[in-house]
């Protein structure tokens, strides 16, 4: 089967090249979707060197519009029987991806969510921690459900599940609706599996803040009541 990667990047010149170098080189037949959401301190250049190279599609954003619009121009652009969200910075690991995938290539998955509380992680920054907490918690009281981290960026999913949700955030809220709309449907199977995660301070480039948690919230309670 094969695998769709989107990556939505936004000003990661550091990291770029290292991640996509680490994407490509993971032992599965894939594609490599890169979305620019208008980066400006030259990581554009960088996309360019890669045009044209085999397994790589590259999207460029005419302007700003945030995380949730690169996933959705990613998605239009994925051939893939299976989906999977890599952020571009290195608090992640393609390395993973062959463990995550094998529920839905054995059949017994729909979606994948990849826990960083489950699994090896770098222990810091407290608040970001307790706000991840009270999101998930959130999350399963308003869906019924047992997540242990709904703002994951490992979200795994088959093709068909999430070309069908009819996505329409545009920035981090993309995580919520994502999750609100996968467990509005019943009848899809959602598995939860550890993974690492070198997570990132300010200093280094991280970009979501506190502030975002709230049409997080917003997104969780709207979508439990209307589609």
């Amino acid at each position: 089967m094969k695998l769709s990667v989107i990556m939505p990047v936004y000003n990661e010149k550091a990291t770029i090249d290292k991640i996509i170098a680490r994407v490509l080189a993971v032992p599965v037949e894939k594609e490599l979707v890169i979305v620019d959401d208008y980066s400006t301190d030259g990581t554009r250049d960088i996309l360019k060197t890669y045009e044209g190279r085999p397994g790589i599609k590259i999207s460029y954003h005419p302007y700003n519009l945030g995380k949730g619009a690169g996933i959705r121009t990613g998605i239009r652009e994925c051939t893939g029987d299976i989906i999977i969200i890599q952020d571009a910075d290195l608090e992640y690991s393609p390395e993973e991806y062959p463990r995550l995938v094998e529920p839905i290539v054995r059949g017994a998955a729909d979606v994948v969510y990849g826990s960083r509380f489950y699994g090896t992680h770098r222990v810091f920054m407290v608040w970001h921690y307790l706000g991840n907490k009270f999101l998930t918690a959130l999350t399963n009281v308003l869906y019924n459900t047992m997540l242990t981290d709904m703002e994951t960026c490992y979200k795994v999913f088959r093709s068909e599940v999430i070309k069908d949700l009819n996505l329409k955030s545009f920035r981090f809220d993309i995580e919520p609706e994502i999750t609100a709309k996968i467990f509005k449907n019943r009848r899809l199977r959602v598995y939860e599996m550890p993974i690492t995660y070198d997570g990132r301070d300010y200093h280094e480039g991280k970009k979501i803040h506190w502030y975002d948690a709230l049409p997080a919230i917003w997104t969780l309670i709207k979508y439990r009541f209307v589609n």
